[in-house]
C-alpha cells in the first residue's frame, strides 16, 4: 500500500514544528537530494622565485644552495699562534688551475651560520678562496662555538664578549695561515657582515698587509683609527639603516681627507642586513643585493688579482 504524499500546507507545518529542513523532508517523501554545493577550488601557493646563481642566497637559501654545490668546501681548526682554542674555520676552494687571493668573511652578531658558508661558497664561485672563521670558537660551553650553544641569543652574548683585541688576534691567524696556503696567491681582504662589517672596517685600521675591505651595514671606525687605514674599503649600506649610516659620512669625509679610499653607497629602501633577507622590505632588499654583490665582486678582483 502506498503511503500518500503530504500537501504543502501540511510539509510546511511540519518544518516549523519539528525544525526540519525541506531537504531533509524531500527526502523523507521519497525526492531526491539536492547536490551539495560545490567548494571552489583552493588557490595554489605561489612558488617562490627561482634563485639567481650569481648572488649569494639568501638565509632561506642558504642550506640548499650549499648541498647543490660542487665546490669543495671542509672545516680547519686554525691554531692561535698564543696557543689556547683553535680558530674552527670553514674553507672553499674556487674551481681554477691558478692561485687566488683570499676573501677572509666576517660573519655577523649571529655567528658562524649556514648562510655565512653560503656566501663564502659564492665567493669561491666567483673566483676566490673564502675563508669563514668562527670568531666566538672556543667561547661556547666545552670549548665550542657559534654551534655550541641552542639560540641566536646565546650567540649574540657570545659574540659582545669578544673585545677588539681578541677579534684582531684571531683575524690576523687567519689570515696568516689562509694567505701561506698553497693554492693562495699571496693577497688578502675581510668582507664583513653587521658586527663583522664594523670588524672589517677596523681590521683594515690595525693589519697593514690587507690588500682590500668590504663592509657590509657596518659601523665605521671613529677618526682618529682611520689615520692607520691603507687598504681601500668599500662600504655598502641600507638606506633605512639610520644607526650605520650615521657614521658613514663622518667617515667618508675623513678618509678623504687623510686621501685614503673609502667607497660608500647607500641603497634606497633596503634595511640592515639586506643581503641576507633578500626577500624582506618589498623587493627594495633584493634590489640592493643585485647591485651590491656585482660592485663587491668587481672591487674584490681589482685589489687581489
Amino acid at each position: 500500500m502506498s503511503v500518500p504524499r503530504l500537501s504543502a500546507a501540511l510539509l510546511n507545518a511540519a518544518i516549523l514544528v519539528a525544525g526540519l529542513s525541506p531537504a531533509t523532508l524531500a527526502l523523507a517523501q521519497g525526492a531526491p537530494a539536492a547536490p551539495p554545493a560545490s567548494t571552489a577550488p583552493k588557490a595554489a601557493p605561489v612558488p617562490a622565485p627561482a634563485r639567481d646563481e650569481n648572488l649569494p642566497p639568501s638565509e632561506a637559501q642558504a642550506k640548499a644552495a650549499l648541498e647543490k654545490s660542487p665546490r669543495h668546501g671542509e672545516y680547519v681548526d686554525v691554531k692561535m699562534p698564543s696557543g689556547g682554542a683553535p680558530i674552527r674555520t670553514w674553507i672553499v676552494y674556487p674551481e681554477r688551475k691558478d692561485k687566488a687571493g683570499v676573501v677572509i668573511i666576517v660573519h655577523e652578531i649571529f655567528g658562524l651560520s649556514d648562510w655565512i658558508r653560503g656566501v663564502a661558497d659564492q665567493l669561491a664561485r666567483e673566483g676566490f678562496i673564502a675563508v669563514a672563521p668562527d670568531l666566538i670558537s672556543g667561547l661556547g660551553p666545552n670549548g665550542g662555538g657559534s654551534d655550541s650553544v641552542p639560540s641566536r641569543d646565546d650567540v649574540v652574548k657570545l659574540i659582545r664578549g669578544v673585545t677588539p683585541e681578541m677579534a684582531t688576534a684571531r683575524l690576523d691567524a687567519v689570515r696568516d695561515w689562509a694567505v701561506h696556503l698553497p693554492a693562495a696567491n699571496g693577497k688578502s681582504a675581510t668582507l664583513g657582515f653587521c658586527w663583522g662589517g664594523g670588524r672589517s672596517f677596523a681590521y683594515a685600521a690595525t693589519q697593514p698587509a690587507l690588500n682590500a675591505a668590504v663592509v657590509y651595514y657596518g659601523t665605521s671606525p671613529e677618526a682618529a683609527d682611520l689615520v692607520r687605514v691603507k687598504a681601500p674599503v668599500l662600504g655598502l649600506y641600507g638606506g633605512d639603516d639610520a644607526r650605520v649610516v650615521a657614521t658613514v659620512g663622518p667617515a667618508e669625509a675623513e678618509m678623504k681627507k687623510l686621501g685614503k679610499t673609502f667607497e660608500p653607497h647607500v641603497y634606497d629602501g633596503a634595511g640592515h642586513g639586506f643581503l641576507r633577507a633578500q626577500e624582506d622590505r618589498g623587493g627594495a632588499n633584493l634590489k640592493a643585493t643585485q647591485s651590491a654583490w656585482p660592485r663587491t665582486v668587481a672591487f674584490l678582483r681589482e685589489h687581489l688579482k
